[in-house]
């Protein structure tokens, strides 16, 4: 399958750097499978690997992923960052900033111990780069691997989009996030 090529040419990123860049730094992406005629989308923690060109992320070996994937191993996901919202005088000119990133792949169930455990390790020290296996939890059991499964998403293509504005661009705004107890 080949990506289509966005339409504004001017915010395509082709650069592997910069694309690899920003999966290091994502801190989701949503993923999406077929699922007979329905789609299946899963938004997702993950951590990328350049040296394989692929992403790692779990879920439990008897969940919907697991089924759905093993029939429909083809995948796309997107990891996307939100910038400013940028008013204008007109409505139909509204805009945002953005950053995100498209990738087409299949999934499977890593079924080598070693890589496995490997993954999982690579989600802890995204997320929890502060801690350590032995100083602060318990490392990883092989026996773990039962009921968590790691899935390898192989990206065959991937394209980048952007769009920025300059800093003194008038009446833009972050979208205000309010959290909830």
């Amino acid at each position: 399958m080949s990506i289509p090529p966005p339409r504004r040419k001017d915010r395509t990123i082709t650069d592997d750097t910069w694309i690899a860049t920003f999966l290091q730094r994502a801190p989701v992406i949503t993923l999406a499978f077929a699922q007979e005629d329905q789609p299946f989308i899963k938004p997702t923690l993950f951590v990328y690997d350049p040296q394989r060109h692929a992403i790692y992320f779990h879920a439990t070996p008897f969940g919907h992923t697991a089924h759905i994937l093993a029939q429909h191993p083809k995948a796309s996901l997107t990891a996307f960052h939100m910038g400013r919202l940028l008013p204008a005088s007109r409505a139909k000119n509204f805009s945002v900033e953005y950053e995100s990133v498209v990738a087409y792949g299949h999934v499977s169930i890593v079924t080598d111990e070693e890589e496995a455990i490997d993954g999982l390790q690579r989600l802890l020290d995204k997320y929890f780069p502060h801690l350590q296996p032995k100083r602060d939890y318990e490392p990883i059991d092989p026996k773990d691997l039962r009921v968590t499964a790691v899935f390898r998403f192989d990206i065959q293509q991937w394209v980048g989009k952007r769009k920025s504005v300059p800093d003194d661009y008038p009446n833009a705004f972050h979208y205000p996030i309010t959290h909830h107890d």
